[in-house]
């Protein structure tokens, strides 16, 4: 026998002797084998969970679990746990010799996020599919990208209106970066975009001195002055200024010239701000 091919028998003994012990490892870990030898009996889940499904979990680590301790594919687990409804966040492993164990952070809600999205009390928003939605819970609605703005000014909002006991049961930033909000008295206030902290601060305080002096629901009110705020009431006020044509629209302006609380505010003349919209057009009606 020649060198050259003594040399090439020794080679292929020892390759076919690498994979004799090789090919059983791939198996045993791919699953083809073993599964039954060393199956995952056990799963063990974090306590404290409240809105997760449990059953559902298991119906979900189910496939993985059963190709074997070896086996079983932890990021794909993971993957398909983080797809069930309230999972924040999770981890999954395996203990030898049978375990395989879960560890899930659930969302805490904070707020509804526009129509199909709750926000969490992480600052994450997810979908409300499958999910329970909690009762409560105040509306928010912005651009993605700015919710720690919105949540802001929603909490600022609701601790200087609860000074007077009332509840903010929504906070909106519009595309154009414009603010509204709603009370849960059902009074909508439209802020605008400019100086929308201060322009909510001062009618918060304002606004039991309003109500003081009218009995009627109040329904909106358009902050977008320099220097008072645009009201309308639920029904018509007998002493309001007359629209065109005679008839009252229920709208009235808090100035100077009309409530001492207006005064306060150190304005010659109710002035819509730069911003328009309909707030300027009913001043110049009623001027």
């Amino acid at each position: 026998m020649s060198p050259a091919l003594r040399r090439s028998l020794k080679v292929a003994t020892w390759m076919l002797a690498l994979a004799m012990v090789a090919l059983p490892v791939v198996a045993v870990v791919n699953g083809w084998i073993g599964s039954d030898r060393w199956p995952l009996r056990t799963l063990r889940v974090n306590d404290g969970l409240e809105r997760v499904d449990q059953a559902r979990l298991r119906e979900t680590l189910l496939p993985y679990a059963q190709r074997g301790f070896f086996a079983v594919p932890l990021a794909d687990a993971r993957m398909a746990v983080e797809r069930l409804p309230w999972v924040e966040r999770v981890e999954v492993r395996k203990r030898w010799p049978d375990v395989l164990e879960v560890r899930i952070e659930e969302h805490r809600p904070f707020a509804r996020w526009g129509e199909d999205r709750l926000l969490s009390e992480q600052g994450r928003l997810f979908p409300v599919d499958g999910i329970d939605v909690p009762q409560g819970l105040p509306l928010l609605h912005g651009p993605d990208a700015r919710t720690d703005d919105v949540v802001a000014l929603y909490n600022e909002s609701r601790a200087l209106f609860a000074a007077s006991g009332f509840d903010v049961r929504s906070v909106t930033m519009d595309p154009r970066g414009s603010w509204s909000l709603r009370l849960a008295n059902g009074t909508d206030v439209v802020i605008g975009s400019q100086e929308a902290r201060l322009r909510v601060r001062r009618f918060a305080r304002m606004l039991p001195h309003l109500l003081a002096r009218n009995p009627l629901p109040l329904q909106r009110a358009d902050l977008r002055y320099t220097n008072g705020f645009a009201l309308t009431w639920g029904a018509a006020i007998p002493d309001l200024p007359q629209a065109a044509g005679g008839r009252s629209d229920g709208m009235a302006f808090v100035r100077p010239a009309e409530s001492r609380i207006a005064r306060a505010l150190d304005a010659p003349s109710l002035q819509p701000s730069s911003e328009g919209g309909s707030g300027g057009k009913t001043s110049q009606e009623t001027a």
